[in-house]
């Protein structure tokens, strides 16, 4: 049987702590993304960008992929 003792009964009050600790931690000290967060999706023409400046591939590459790019964009 519990028994109120001053703040603490039957150590639901370190239970409620431990619950706030785990939580808050949870929040500000996980590495990952806030769940349900929308993000745009890279689209062909970043990639490609992306590609070229980590030097993959060559200028001339570059211009041609483009170049086929905005025509598909452009219909």
């Amino acid at each position: 049987m519990y028994m109120y003792d001053g703040y603490h009964f039957g150590g639901m009050h370190l239970i409620w702590w431990l619950i706030w600790m785990v939580f808050l931690i949870w929040i500000f000290a996980t590495p990952y993304d806030i769940p349900g967060q929308r993000k745009r999706k890279a689209s062909p023409l970043d990639i490609l960008q992306k590609r070229f400046a980590s030097g993959q591939i060559t200028k001339e590459t570059y211009q041609e992929h483009k170049l086929l790019l905005e025509k598909d964009l452009s219909k």
